[in-house]
């Protein structure tokens, strides 16, 4: 299973992609490249025995649609998707990728409307953004039955373990000065 650990590397830029393979993380969420060079990078990955989860809609040239799935799952083979797309969810499923749905908490009702998706559609996993919303995430976890990834906005430590004190089964960040403070510091 791809949580084994509690902290996600979210790769942004092709030059992180080498300061993460020199980290003991297993898991990555890749938001860069294109069509051309994707495969390329979840190989690389691949490789060094880590979990690659695309995130759909940041790679250019990919669609989010039956054929852009089917296209991710036969060539790029990717262990999984990241998507805000509950409509990609299940289509990743029948593709036999895991899927981690992406949820925004910007007011109650975009809330309200993410656990009902999260019901029909029954992700892997969640990621919750922002990760620095401590009481929503420990709501989330009550409210449903699948493991909560969160992350968005975190600068240090506290707010990792504060994620994960109250439910989080791990925390994901795109910066590399994050990575630096878990790898030195552990978590």
């Amino acid at each position: 299973m791809f949580l084994q650990e509690k902290f996600i590397a979210t790769i942004k830029h092709p030059k992180h992609m080498e300061y993460f393979l020199k980290t003991r993380w297993k898991t990555a969420f890749l938001q860069t490249g294109t069509i051309s060079v994707i495969k390329r990078y979840v190989d690389l990955l691949k490789e060094n025995d880590r979990y690659v989860f695309i995130h759909v809609e940041k790679i250019p040239g990919i669609t989010c649609d039956k054929e852009g799935l089917q296209f991710l799952a036969k060539f790029i083979r990717p262990h999984g998707i990241v998507t805000t797309k509950s409509s990609l969810i299940h289509l990743a499923k029948k593709e036999k990728l895991w899927a981690i749905q992406r949820l925004f908490l910007v007011d109650t009702d975009a809330m309200m409307n993410g656990l009902h998706s999260i019901q029909q559609v029954a992700p892997d996993a969640l990621e919750v953004m922002p990760g620095i919303v401590p009481e929503m995430i420990e709501h989330l976890v009550k409210k449903t039955n699948i493991p909560i990834i969160t992350g968005g906005l975190i600068r240090n430590k506290n707010q990792i373990l504060q994620s994960i004190q109250k439910g989080a089964q791990a925390v994901s960040s795109g910066n590399p000065e994050i990575w630096k403070l878990v790898e030195e510091e552990g978590i």
